[in-house]
């Protein structure tokens, strides 16, 4: 996903852009972006503002250490965390590997998992990072870029809003996974983690910089345009140089919470000029599949929105509901994300979809 950043110096107390920017990019998935804003303002009111460090600015030798929402975000939406315990993973990681943290960081984006990081930092009086592991979101926890540069996601801390914790220590990062999923499920299918702590130089390699500020930038596109009477959710396509694919009335949405996660499709049939148009959207947290008239139109792990219609209001998987009217948003990923190492990882087939990557502009196969 290419598109010029303009970076922040810190985050303050109002965070409505950041959180709705953020939650265009979790494809559906990352958490409810109300929940995410409540809970980093209420943080920087208390604790005060929070400096933002551009990757490219790390010192090689910096201990970053990422915190986020592990589960379904249906739950999360009436489950809080309880206050303290996003700095709780990051100090029990922390005490476990013996070192002290210089720098927190998002492992995705997301309306909470962009905003949690922030919540952390402010608790704990460190820096955060402008940037994140994926540039978008994704369910499980191996599938971020850090994961095809070698670096583990364990040791892993994990604890719940009644004082449980934990540490895993795992072979590598799909077993993170596996015993981490669960551990969050018996925990109330939420849970905060502490996961993949780097140094700064493992984060200059890895991750995608800019994300924050790119995600505030979102946030203040969609509210400048309404202002001016522009369309929002062309805005938003323009801005992350990707494109509309459809639009219409949602008239049916099959969702489960299944093993930590939200799963489910739903049918939009189009109004307007997309009328006698059928959109399926196929997601496990996150927006993986959109079919139009029955054909694949693209797959993860490019990007899948679903904005409102008129606002470009993310619509998250788990507040997906019949009547609404929302239109359908692709755009490219990183491009790391279609080597063969990370489709492996992230891919239509990984998830059990019999088809091979469909680029954010219907291509197949063929760099955009």
């Amino acid at each position: 996903m290419s598109t010029d950043k303009t970076r922040r110096s810190q985050i303050d107390a109002d965070c409505g852009n950041l959180a709705r920017g953020a939650a265009i990019l979790g494809t559906g998935g990352g958490g409810d972006p109300y929940i995410g804003r409540l809970l980093a303002e209420a943080a920087i009111r208390k604790h005060g503002p929070v400096p933002l460090v551009a990757v490219d600015d790390l010192d090689p030798d910096a201990v970053v250490i990422p915190v986020a929402m592990m589960g379904a975000p249906t739950v999360m939406v009436e489950k809080l965390a309880s206050q303290g315990q996003f700095a709780q993973a990051v100090n029990s990681l922390a005490r476990y590997l013996g070192v002290t943290p210089t720098h927190i960081a998002c492992i995705e984006a997301g309306g909470v998992n962009s905003t949690i990081p922030i919540v952390a930092a402010a608790e704990l009086g460190l820096p955060l990072i402008d940037g994140d592991g994926m540039g978008r979101a994704f369910p499980e926890i191996q599938m971020v870029l850090p994961s095809i540069y070698g670096v583990r996601a364990t040791p892993m801390s994990i604890c719940d809003e009644k004082g449980n914790s934990g540490i895993f220590d795992t072979v590598d990062n799909a077993w993170a996974e596996r015993l981490a999923r669960p551990a969050t499920v018996e925990m109330g299918c939420s849970t905060i983690i502490s996961t993949y702590a780097m140094s700064g130089a493992q984060v200059r390699e890895s991750y995608v910089p800019g994300t924050l500020s790119l995600c505030d930038q979102l946030g203040a596109e969609v509210m400048s345009a309404r202002a001016a009477h522009r369309d929002p959710v062309a805005a938003v396509a323009e801005l992350l140089h990707g494109r509309l694919l459809a639009g219409g009335k949602v008239t049916d949405v099959e969702r489960r919470t299944t093993s930590g996660f939200a799963r489910g499709r739903a049918t939009i049939e189009g109004v307007g000029p997309d009328a006698g148009r059928s959109v399926v959207l196929q997601f496990q947290n996150e927006h993986l599949l959109v079919e139009l008239d029955g054909t694949a139109e693209t797959s993860t792990p490019d990007l899948i929105m679903v904005l409102d219609a008129e606002t470009a209001e993310p619509v998250t998987t788990e507040s997906l509901r019949y009547g609404m009217r929302v239109r359908v948003v692709t755009a490219p990923s990183d491009p790391r994300w279609h080597s063969d190492e990370a489709l492996a990882l992230v891919g239509p087939r990984y998830f059990g979809y019999e088809l091979d990557p469909v680029r954010f502009d219907g291509t197949r196969g063929v760099a955009a």
